[in-house]
């Protein structure tokens, strides 16, 4: 005996079909109920970027609210009379030399956190939490006394060593989080063919933990990019100063330059964004290779 099977119901295009034929609560929310308040947020968000540039690009003494017509006079002032060509050369280093001390030392900590047991080891990963409740500002002290003996007073180097042991506690416990989602038979496997410890991990572990790499570097290169403190107490020489300090000298007791001071923030957040324009598929998979174990 032959059973016709009835045709299936024709779904409309407004309803779209889903595991099980259920529909969730949020397919009845209507669109202005998602796009308006993402609306409001994105104004919210862009309306000091375009206040930032109309003061950077309109003309001093102008009330217009719109940049028109365009002038660059506030960058170039900036650039030239205010040195901040001097401050971002001298940012450029400070950022990228933190990077690269904060990924090695925070590399050779996390594997040591996840792939050796040793005493007191939960109270070491302890102190690192707990030192993330630690402000930079109660540092200060200790870290001037430290570098005023080392004579590294008004010295990069100094503001680079403050960044990195400010930015390792984190870093060494992300970069262990990451070294733990890789399988350790992997590099049991590497040790098979013949390599030692140092060569399996640089030929199995490093390749895999690029997102990680690039994720912690990348936070520690902004935070060393956008750190005020460190650089305004270590660094009294103008021409060693960063461009957090020299954005603060824009502003006096009397007056503020808004036009240049506009000027700087540009010049000091378009580095960070192309930055992150660039890294931002990597940046993803580090945020969420921790999130998945195994």
């Amino acid at each position: 005996m032959i059973t016709e099977i009835a045709p299936a119901p024709r779904r409309t295009a407004a309803e779209p079909a889903r595991p099980g034929g259920k529909r969730r609560a949020w397919d009845e929310v209507p669109r202005w109920q998602i796009y308006v308040p993402l609306t409001v947020y994105l104004l919210f968000t862009l309306i000091p970027f375009y206040w930032i540039l109309l003061f950077a690009l309109r003309p001093a003494g102008s009330t217009s609210l719109v940049p028109w017509p365009m002038t660059f006079e506030h960058f170039e002032k900036v650039w030239t009379e205010r040195s901040f060509g001097t401050y971002f050369t001298n940012s450029v280093y400070v950022g990228l030399a933190t990077l690269v001390l904060t990924t090695v030392v925070a590399l050779a900590g996390g594997y040591a956190l996840a792939r050796f047991d040793f005493r007191l080891k939960r109270g070491f990963m302890l102190a690192l939490l707990c030192s993330q409740f630690v402000p930079g500002a109660l540092l200060l002290v200790p870290l001037f006394q430290i570098f005023a003996n080392l004579r590294m007073i008004n010295s990069l180097g100094s503001v680079v060593i403050a960044e990195t042991v400010f930015q390792l506690p984190l870093s060494m416990i992300l970069i262990s989080g990451f070294i733990r989602n890789v399988p350790y038979s992997l590099e049991e496997a590497a040790w098979v063919d013949g390599c030692n410890r140092m060569t399996g991990f640089r030929i199995v572990v490093l390749p895999l933990l690029r997102p990680g790499l690039i994720a912690v570097g990348s936070f520690a290169f902004v935070h060393a990019w956008n750190h005020f403190l460190f650089a305004l107490m270590f660094l009294s020489d103008q021409g060693k100063q960063t461009i957090p300090v020299g954005l603060n000298t824009l502003m006096s007791a009397d007056s503020v330059d808004l036009g240049a001071l506009a000027a700087g923030g540009i010049i000091a957040a378009v580095p960070v964004v192309i930055v992150f324009a660039f890294i931002q598929k990597w940046l993803i998979t580090g945020f969420s290779a921790g999130a998945v174990k195994g």
